[in-house]
């Protein structure tokens, strides 16, 4: 259905992802008009829209132009959210072609079908529509001990996740300058939080721990992440679409920085108290050093002023709080998917 003159109706590619179906959810509880566009792959999770008939669901690739103008004209759409992405480091190394596919391809599919319809809307739609690329601070490359990054730090990507992510947002950044699409790009660092596909570190960690497993890290465990609860985010894509400019590029942090062996620990003693062993022992005696990943980033951390500044965002969520209610609502699912397997 169309959008009212006060509602939004927004396309959400990768909807069912982790951090998409935040955003959807977020945006449909605020009275927007919300469709998810999403290839259902391995990381997809159609549970976490489980229940809300106030999302509309397609499956469908964002490459499929056809599809995505169909869905754009139909319902009206005057903001778009480009979710969608392949996004493990580890698999764009060891299988860089889908990423090729889905995060360049796609957005470059994305980017025309958006043109198109941007350019038939009357005078007045045409300056409500916005195209949101969810970008990366993996971008930028890696810090060493010191600094931070901006929203208008030079491109370094080391990975051909973070490659194919590059030159999405360059072309991102041409539609927007050379056709005038209304654009904004997005960057945030590492986000964590309820239906995380379990391949992310946090998830992992849990799944071994309860697996009674090895609890893998890479190299000597000395890489820092800037963790960010993904609410956090989602708010400052809520803020970046409402009081963004076009063209503009505004990055969100957390404030957060761990290096992975003391998050690690974090998670073991938040384990220790939610999910102890049955042997006594501490979850951190399972901590085991692995051979370091390719051209493993060093550090990321961002500079979150400007978006305060211009967006007013800053993070809500105090990271202990946060980082122990994403534990326990993990160690949740895995045991009701160890109960579902043994029920089968």
């Amino acid at each position: 259905m169309p959008a009212s003159r006060h509602q939004r109706s927004i396309l959400v590619t990768g909807g069912c992802g982790f951090i998409g179906s935040a955003f959807a959810k977020r945006a449909a509880s605020d009275g927007d008009h919300i469709v998810v566009l999403d290839a259902m792959t391995y990381a997809a999770d159609p549970s976490s829209l489980a229940g809300r008939d106030d999302i509309e669901v397609i499956r469908g690739n964002i490459t499929d132009t056809s599809l995505v103008m169909e869905l754009l004209q139909h319902h009206a759409i005057n903001t778009v959210v480009n979710f969608a992405a392949e996004s493990h480091v580890d698999r764009s190394i060891a299988e860089p072609e889908s990423f090729m596919q889905t995060n360049i391809l796609g957005v470059y599919s994305m980017l025309n079908a958006s043109l198109a319809h941007y350019q038939q809307l009357s005078k007045d739609d045409a300056k409500r529509f916005r195209f949101v690329q969810i970008s990366t601070d993996e971008v930028f490359g890696s810090l060493g001990k010191t600094g931070q990054f901006t929203a208008g730090s030079p491109y370094d990507p080391r990975s051909p996740y973070s490659a194919s992510k590059a030159a999405a947002d360059h072309l991102v950044s041409a539609w927007h300058h050379t056709y005038g699409l209304p654009t904004i790009t997005t960057y945030c660092t590492n986000n964590f939080g309820p239906f995380q596909y379990p391949e992310k570190l946090i998830p992992h960690l849990v799944h071994c721990a309860l697996s009674d497993e090895a609890l893998p890290v890479y190299g000597d465990g000395t890489n820092v992440r800037d963790w960010i609860y993904v609410d956090d985010h989602v708010n400052g894509v809520m803020l970046a679409i409402e009081r963004g400019t076009p063209g503009g590029r505004y990055a969100f942090g957390g404030g957060n920085e761990r290096s992975n062996l003391a998050l690690a620990r974090e998670i073991c003693q938040i384990l220790d108290e939610v999910a102890p062993r049955s042997d006594g022992a501490l979850h951190a005696s399972k901590i085991t050093f692995v051979e370091d990943r390719l051209g493993h980033d060093y550090r990321y951390a961002i500079d979150g002023a400007g978006a305060e500044r211009e967006l007013g965002y800053l993070p809500q969520h105090r990271f202990e709080e946060a980082l122990k209610a994403t534990v326990v609502w993990h160690v949740a699912r895995v045991r009701e998917q160890a109960v579902g397997s043994a029920g089968a």
